[in-house]
């Protein structure tokens, strides 16, 4: 019963782990892309899947006790409520972090480079313009790729 909470290196070195991968997973969702944090496709679950699975010897370590598991599970936490508890008060690392919207298109002409650059198909983009009752792309005024992945349409007046 004792294994089950002894832990085979010291407290702090479950901290460092869970850190240091939780910045290296963090930075490489941040560069993958806003479409890949934005719009999951099943792919995306796999790949999403397969990175935690990736991950889990270089937080534990080969750990399997009960606390340390509770000790990476609680740095995680903190390190994401310190992320978010970041980008809250301070605009500067709220774009470092999560960045920021992203023209696509603007008063009726289609950036389509940016789309290109941004992982955005035609058919996301097209999809983006009917959930808004747009028609045809004269009728936007301005079309963005938000931090989130959610594409915002602003139509032009229609008088």
């Amino acid at each position: 019963m004792n294994e089950l909470f002894q832990l085979s290196a010291p407290w702090w070195v479950f901290v460092l782990r869970a850190t240091a991968v939780y910045v290296l997973v963090m930075l490489l969702v941040r560069v993958s892309g806003k479409r890949a944090v934005g719009q999951f496709t099943p792919f995306d679950l796999v790949l999403l899947i397969l990175i935690g699975n990736a991950v889990q010897n270089g937080i534990n370590g080969g750990d399997n006790s009960l606390t340390g598991a509770a000790i990476m599970a609680v740095t995680l936490i903190v390190l994401n409520y310190t992320v978010a508890l970041l980008t809250s008060r301070s605009r500067r690392a709220e774009r470092l972090l999560e960045g920021v919207p992203v023209v696509l298109a603007r008063d009726g002409k289609v950036f389509d480079r940016v789309l290109r650059r941004e992982l955005v198909s035609s058919e996301d983009f097209a999809e983006a313009l009917r959930s808004n009752q747009i028609e045809d792309i004269g009728e936007v005024r301005l079309a963005l790729l938000e931090t989130n992945g959610h594409i915002t349409v602003i139509a032009r007046n229609r008088d």
